[in-house]
């Protein structure tokens, strides 16, 4: 399906540039009128998963994967349940561990390659009901989370699974982790660091022996972050074999499925190998949608309750079926 040009026109005026476009909704949008009833499943490692339902009584279902030390009360979130079900759609927004208000049991917590969570989440969906048609999508880190999983899955991806799209997704991480090392980009990371390190002090916890407190309070960048703390509980050797090993686009040219990627130009988040040109003009399963502005998670439009990705993501997954 290759590159096409983007239909999104821009935000309101005063968000005039990408770090507004991404800041302002993030902090001041809010969605009202969705009710979740939660539904908490085991992991084959014995943790535990709580999907979020927002049901309609439908045939379709829509699994939405969360960004970065977020949940399902996001305002991503819940634009995008909102919209799908009223276009009469089933949304099941599923929280990656420790996310969604509840700390999780093991020592691990989750991460931008953590599509085994989502594997669980889909299986116990396909065991469980009798969804017709199932559409993915992600944003951000939930994004990645969706690709790396429709490239596992390759051809043997289940057959409800009809079509995915994601948004402002790090198809390459060490690409994003980079972009966080920008002065510019500071307020990003002192916010995504210090909800990353209540999660650590709360895992020390139930695990006294494990993490090195001491050193979480000098930490200030991911790079060392992510070398001593996330590569170390989930088995990585360092922050750099982290980012290399989980990457999406390691798994991106097998997905066998019609995807939209959708990566604003001007998202302060994503670098230059987060936009997957050459394998879009290639694959005709992959679709990369590149709007001048947007942000990272932003898309607003003037006068509307959703943004232009919500509606975008919807008529891709919805109006070719």
């Amino acid at each position: 399906m290759s590159i096409i040009n983007s239909t999104y026109g821009g935000p309101p005026a005063y968000l005039f540039n990408g770090h507004l476009e991404t800041i302002i909704p993030s902090i001041f949008r809010k969605v009202t009128g969705v009710t979740y009833v939660r539904e908490k499943i085991d992991t084959p490692d014995g943790d535990f998963l709580n999907l979020d339902w927002s049901k309609v009584g439908s045939s379709k279902l829509l699994i939405l994967s969360h960004g970065l030390e977020g949940d399902s009360d996001r305002h991503y979130a819940k634009g995008m349940v909102k919209l799908f079900n009223s276009k009469k759609v089933d949304v099941l927004v599923w929280n990656n561990r420790s996310c969604g208000g509840e700390i999780n049991l093991k020592p691990i917590l989750y991460h931008h390659g953590a599509s085994y969570d989502l594997d669980t989440t889909i299986s116990f969906v396909l065991k469980n009901y009798s969804y017709k048609d199932i559409f993915l999508t992600g944003i951000s880190m939930g994004g990645a989370q969706t690709l790396k999983y429709l490239g596992e899955k390759g051809n043997e991806l289940p057959r409800e699974i009809k079509r995915a799209a994601v948004y402002s997704t790090p198809c390459n991480l060490l690409s994003s982790a980079i972009t966080l090392k920008s002065r510019s980009n500071s307020f990003y990371k002192n916010r995504f660091l210090g909800k990353l390190k209540l999660k650590i002090r709360a895992k020390a916890e139930q695990y006294p022996d494990l993490l090195d407190l001491d050193l979480l309070e000098l930490i200030s960048d991911f790079d060392s972050f992510d070398t001593h703390f996330t590569a170390k509980l989930h088995g990585f050797k360092d922050a750099a074999d982290f980012y290399k090993a989980v990457s999406a686009d390691n798994w991106m040219p097998q997905i066998s499925i019609p995807t939209l990627v959708i990566n604003a130009l001007n998202d302060p988040l994503l670098g230059p190998e987060c936009y997957p040109v050459k394998l879009a003009e290639k694959m005709h399963e992959l679709t990369l949608e590149m709007p001048k502005r947007g942000g990272h998670t932003g898309f607003m439009l003037s006068g509307q309750e959703f943004t232009w990705s919500e509606f975008r993501v919807q008529q891709f997954l919805l109006d070719q079926v």
